[in-house]
């Protein structure tokens, strides 16, 4: 590569030094070196924390101000050890970094950096766009990055920290060694809160008024005490900390909250993801309603089972399934089928996309609560609770469209009323017969099984997933983000992973079904409580009951939750989510 002559350099700097120095001091404070770099449009005009670094490291005399000759030492330096690092990453030395010259650099420095963020870090650097990075390029990006001997851990993590935003609009520097601990930024904030109110006189903590002053006169105080008395504090000196830690911790918690905030689009792909996989597999849930509805239990296959008669015992199990489809099928055909999936599809849509964006909300609160900022490096235990916790959310928004539909599909009979009449008359009788309570019922039972199946189901699913991204990026040689499971092994892992979850709380799930769909025609049995249906159904059914209808619940959820998140997945993709 040419190199620029000494005087062009002092030139540049110059003139550099004149584009900063807008108020023309001869010096530059804080304030005015981010004046000059929002005149520059620098990538370090709003990274605060970043740019303090900065100029502590130009400030050697450490007087607080920028003089010519710091700077000028500054950018020649930094120059210098810029230009040895473009050197070693431009393998074959033609005075440009490719793309891949800058990913094998990586490689060779033992740094998985994955091909989004490369892909952003080399968009944003080559200012030209003509697909390589020049001498030139590179320095003025990096040109104020605070590290005396520039590696490419450091340029990332600079990189990082300049173009990393918030919700807010705000720069969130975000170094890549960060703190561990419980959350340490909202600590710190909150017991320098606790140290302000300690040093409060406790008068002033509890009354939003000053207290009532006394006046002097009404006051014996001795006129040698009175002149050694100091003045009276203001009372303004009292409430001051006390304004000031509220405002921190109001900003504190303000700043947690806005953090855990995911993306819209991950309520938008967890919708959309809802909708394909609940009516791909619409028959199989109405099938499972209606044996759950059933309180029958069939002798032959009892007997069958009580005699050893293996074989007849499985194949007698099986007759319930073919025997409820001809019913449904002669109930009113195709439509009997997909009985309900209009409420399913209005009652899934918000409740896949409230439960995926609940989901990641509380990835982000748990790694929070970590001391750190990535979801993606949780721990397994809070991948688990995050995923009960979405699932309670979203179970508890749409409970009413639940019951209403699982009460609407034990009300369709051969001859019997259709589609949105079905619906409304199955909302007025409800109403009828509890008001808004009838909607709600099973709804402590339902928050109880949900929370161990969106536990499983979510929890199990991140994690092998991670795993076999992690075991995939060592094999590859590559990050896990570039490694992650396919389309096939998404869906097999999917459909594990609510296999694992719908089985170990079937039970809950049947009392719960049964509790919303009482009264109907078929299932006319009431019930007074949770205690209520479990014995009516163990006296009734045997233990043997409590599983009625696992079989095509697995049919369905196996298959649904595989499209799931597939569809999910390749939605977050499309919209270029994590």
């Amino acid at each position: 590569m040419d190199l620029e002559s000494m005087n062009a350099q002092d030139a540049r700097v110059d003139a550099l030094w004149e584009s900063l120095d807008t108020r023309r001091q001869g010096q530059l404070d804080l304030a005015a070196l981010q004046k000059g770099l929002r005149k520059l449009d620098h990538p370090l005009k709003n990274a605060d924390q970043l740019l303090s670094e900065v100029f502590k490291a130009v400030d050697t005399s450490g007087d607080g101000h920028i003089q010519y000759n710091e700077f000028r030492t500054f950018v020649k330096q930094t120059e210098k050890e810029l230009l040895s690092l473009f050197k070693s990453i431009d393998y074959n030395r033609d005075g440009k970094i490719s793309k891949d010259e800058l990913q094998a650099a990586f490689s060779r420095a033992g740094l998985a950096v994955p091909s989004s963020k490369l892909n952003s870090f080399f968009t944003e650097v080559d200012t030209n766009r003509d697909g390589v990075i020049s001498f030139e390029e590179w320095r003025d990006f990096l040109l104020f990055m605070p590290a005396t001997a520039p590696n490419l851990r450091a340029v990332m993590t600079y990189f990082s920290a300049t173009m990393k935003m918030n919700a807010e609009g705000d720069v969130d520097v975000q170094i890549d060694d960060t703190f561990e601990g419980l959350g340490t930024d909202f600590l710190h904030a909150f017991f320098g809160s606790l140290f302000l109110i300690a040093r409060t006189p406790p008068s002033s903590l509890f009354s939003s008024e000053p207290p009532p002053a006394l006046e002097m006169s009404q006051v014996a105080v001795p006129s040698a005490v009175s002149q050694t008395l100091p003045p009276r504090p203001d009372i303004q000196d009292f409430r001051a900390p006390i304004v000031e830690a509220r405002k921190s911790l109001w900003q504190s918690f303000k700043s947690v909250l806005i953090g855990c905030v995911p993306n819209p689009g991950y309520f938008v792909a967890g919708g959309v993801a809802g909708i394909v996989s609940r009516t791909s597999t619409a028959p199989l849930d109405r099938l499972k309603v209606y044996l759950i509805a059933q309180t029958s239990v069939k002798q032959e296959a009892v007997a069958a089972a009580k005699s050893g008669n293996v074989i007849h015992a499985a194949f007698s199990a099986f007759r319930p399934l073919v025997i409820a489809t001809k019913e449904l099928w002669a109930a009113g055909g195709m439509r009997s089928l997909y009985a309900g999936n209009g409420l399913n599809v209005v009652k899934i849509m918000p409740e896949s996309a409230i439960k995926f964006g609940a989901f990641e909300a509380s990835k982000r609160a748990f790694a929070k609560l970590e001391g750190h900022s990535d979801p993606s490096k949780i721990h397994s235990w809070s991948k688990f609770c995050a995923g009960g916790v979405g699932g309670m959310i979203s179970q508890f928004a749409v409970y009413p469209i639940d019951t209403l539909k699982f009460r609407m599909q034990c009300e369709t009979v051969s001859g019997g009323l259709h589609g949105n009449r079905l619906i409304i008359a199955t909302a007025k009788k409800m109403w009828q017969n509890g008001g808004i309570l009838a909607y709600y019922r099973g709804l402590p039972m339902g928050l109880f099984g949900i929370f161990p199946y969106a536990a499983l189901d979510l929890g199990t699913f991140e994690y092998l997933k991670r795993a076999i991204a992690t075991r995939n990026a060592k094999k590859r040689g590559c990050h896990e983000e570039d490694a992650e499971p396919g389309g096939l092994a998404t869906a097999a892992i999917g459909g594990f992973s609510g296999a694992l979850g719908a089985s170990a709380v079937y039970p809950l799930n049947l009392l719960r079904t049964r509790l919303q769909s009482q009264g109907t025609v078929l299932h006319p049995r009431t019930y007074t409580s949770i205690l209520d249906v479990t014995r009516q159904t163990i006296q009734g059914e045997g233990f043997r009951g409590l599983f009625k209808g696992l079989t095509p619940n697995l049919l369905k959820v196996v298959p649904a939750v595989s499209i799931t998140y597939v569809v999910y997945d390749k939605s977050k993709k499309i919209m270029g989510l994590r």
